[in-house]
């Protein structure tokens, strides 16, 4: 678990093919690694990975092609930047939200502007992801907890601070970039909850519709 609260800027140093998946070199910058050991967990732009190997500056993690095909991972580069986040320990301060590295889809960002001395993006979810993007609620974007400020179908709006931008990647966003989204995890435990005895039965897509809400008293008539 993660809580969303960026602790340093990392740089992609290698790309490495792997059987048909990936292995990568995270140099991990500031990041502290000396409470790290083997198979610990880091959070690279919202994505867990397990550490391999770790030659002191960075560590190696496999990529697997799961990974690959729902992530933004896909568009690293050597140089690339990426936030980075080691796992959470039970003596740590929550400040951001919980965060469990595992990307929900991948969302684009549609538009920057300056707003004061903060940033205002506006980010578009995968239609699938919409349901659960709420006013003043959280969300993860490559690993950073953030507060949406704004929703309007399956796109939503974030007003970044100069602390956030200077200490995350976020300040290297641009219309067409590619981010990592996990929605809040109360928000996917709540809806299968809901789903009560149909949760065991094979589903097509999504197992809450208006009508389900409706037949279940959820919503007025």
């Amino acid at each position: 678990m993660f809580t969303g609260i960026i602790e340093a800027i990392g740089s992609i140093a290698a790309l490495t093919p792997k059987g048909g998946d990936m292995r990568v070199y995270v140099q991990t910058g500031k990041l502290d690694l000396a409470d790290v050991k083997l198979g610990d967990s880091i959070a690279v732009s919202g994505v867990c990975l397990t550490a391999v190997e770790l030659p002191g500056d960075g560590f190696w993690a496999d990529v697997s092609r799961e990974t690959l095909a729902r992530t933004a991972f896909v568009d690293l580069k050597i140089g690339s930047r990426v936030n980075l986040e080691k796992a959470l320990m039970l003596t740590s301060r929550l400040g951001g939200h919980l965060v469990s590295g595992h990307v929900d889809g991948v969302g684009e960002v549609i538009s920057r502007q300056d707003n004061a001395r903060a940033v205002q993006f506006r980010i578009r979810a995968p239609r699938e992801l919409a349901r659960y993007i709420a006013l003043k609620g959280s969300i993860t974007v490559d690993g950073t907890s953030l507060t949406v400020n704004a929703v309007d179908g399956a796109e939503f709006e974030l007003t970044i601070v100069p602390h956030t931008l200077a200490e995350t990647i976020m300040a290297d966003y641009r219309p067409g970039r590619k981010v990592n989204l996990e929605v809040d995890l109360l928000a996917r435990y709540l809806e299968r909850l809901l789903m009560g005895d149909k949760a065991a039965e094979p589903q097509q897509g999504s197992g809450i519709t208006e009508q389900f809400l409706a037949q279940h008293g959820y919503l007025n008539s």
